[in-house]
């Protein structure tokens, strides 16, 4: 077996990160096959950051200041997670979520409705096909964390049932 050099595989790799940007792709994995014995597998992601999310905190009365060796430092504060919710309904895959069959009818669910369980509450479009998303329990939707339309990526909270 003849040796070959490895820049062709550099120029692979490159050519997959540009069509991951292109594309606006988060993930993007693939397999070259270049005899029995010898197997190219490339993975190529990015982490793509979401909005920041405001949360607003009531302010507390102010506190007297406590003589102390070193200056106390606070950590920031950050908004519970959503898909970490015990009532939370996540996405189970990459696509773009529905909160409607089609445009102008009716939302499947709004905030407050009871839904029982299996109730398709949206919709995710991924590669041209209609994926339904049913309530896992019944209860009441407390949030509905996306927007009719917006895209979504898998394990995304969508909404919150309890």
């Amino acid at each position: 077996m003849a040796k070959r050099t490895h820049d062709a595989d550099v120029s692979f790799v490159q050519a997959l990160a540009e069509l991951l940007r292109a594309n606006d792709l988060s993930e993007l994995e693939v397999s070259r096959d270049y005899g029995p014995e010898e197997t190219l597998v490339v993975r190529v992601a990015r982490q793509i950051t979401a909005a920041p999310v405001t949360q607003y905190v009531a302010a507390s009365a102010p506190v007297a200041p406590t003589a102390t060796a070193a200056p106390v430092q606070t950590a920031p504060v950050v908004a519970d997670d959503p898909a970490l919710h015990p009532g939370a309904i996540t996405s189970p895959m990459v696509g773009t979520a529905y909160l409607q069959a089609e445009p102008g009818t009716p939302y499947f669910v709004n905030v407050g409705d009871l839904v029982t369980e299996g109730q398709t509450v949206c919709i995710v479009e991924a590669m041209k096909t209609m994926n339904q998303i049913h309530a896992p329990r019944a209860g009441k939707v407390k949030r509905i964390l996306i927007e009719d339309g917006a895209p979504v990526e898998y394990g995304a909270p969508l909404m919150i049932i309890e």
